[in-house]
């Protein structure tokens, strides 16, 4: 009787972590898992701040507009980078998914 050999993604990172090197891999994917944790934290504080200074503003507690509408405009492009760098690892991952083996 034949047998089929497993060919899915999983078994074929499975095998590569078996070399030797699987800390080294682990220890990677914990430095950009923390990095793109702390790059979303940065990004929510952001908007955090740019509401507080709305409201702050709209309730007559600060009276510099100026200020705020430099937290806002520093929120929204906090904002778009992200946007734009989780479509490019989105892209970069569909790329990958498209390379024959």
């Amino acid at each position: 009787m034949n047998t089929i050999n497993d060919i899915t993604l999983d078994s074929h990172l499975q095998g590569l972590a078996d070399t030797g090197k699987n800390s080294d891999i682990n220890q990677a994917g914990a430095d950009f898992a923390n990095m793109i944790k702390e790059s979303i934290a940065s990004v929510n504080r952001k908007q955090v701040e740019a509401d507080q200074a709305a409201v702050e503003l709209a309730s007559g507690q600060n009276s510099n507009i100026h200020e705020v509408m430099i937290k806002m405009e520093e929120a929204e492009i906090s904002l778009r980078l992200m946007v734009q760098m989780r479509n490019k690892v989105v892209d970069a991952y569909q790329e990958i998914m498209r390379m024959q083996v």
